[in-house]
């Protein structure tokens, strides 16, 4: 009977959930190196539209629209670096030291190029990796499930 209980716990799936988690990770990565800035601009040109002006005196303008839209585009993506360094944060040293080394340091770096740099051998560096790989898809919600 008590094992019938332990079986009901669902199966995560590995090679998606590092999927999911090395996209957040790329993504917090471009964001913070490209800046927050997402560049949409205001149309400059004229437009002429055959349709009355509007009675309920508000005022639409397309350059107020471009930047609310930057505002709030500029906000997520410093939501989403925000989120993707807190759970950084949380994992053991030498995790953190890897996640940082290789997606946040000053150059693109690749795995082998990083485990070097860590005085790692290439299974300690894979099987550290895996294991952040894991505690971050859960602190930030992404992991993937088995099915059946």
């Amino acid at each position: 009977m008590m094992s019938h209980q332990l079986q009901v716990l669902p199966k995560v799936n590995r090679v998606a959930t590092e999927r999911k988690v090395k996209q957040m990770l790329d993504l917090a990565r471009d964001f913070i190196r490209m800046g927050f800035h997402p560049g949409i601009e205001a149309k400059t040109t004229a437009q002429y539209l055959p349709i009355p002006p509007s009675r309920t005196n508000r005022f639409h303008s397309g350059t107020e629209q471009a930047a609310i839209k930057n505002a709030q585009i500029e906000q997520e993506r410093g939501a989403h670096v925000q989120r993707v360094l807190a759970a950084v944060k949380r994992l053991g040293t030498r995790e953190q030291e890897l996640i940082l080394a290789r997606w946040f340091g000053d150059d693109d770096r690749t795995d082998v190029e990083t485990y070097i740099q860590l005085n790692m051998t290439h299974a300690s560096y894979y099987r550290t990796r895996s294991r952040a790989f894991y505690k971050l898809a859960f602190a930030l919600g992404v992991e993937v499930y088995d099915e059946g």
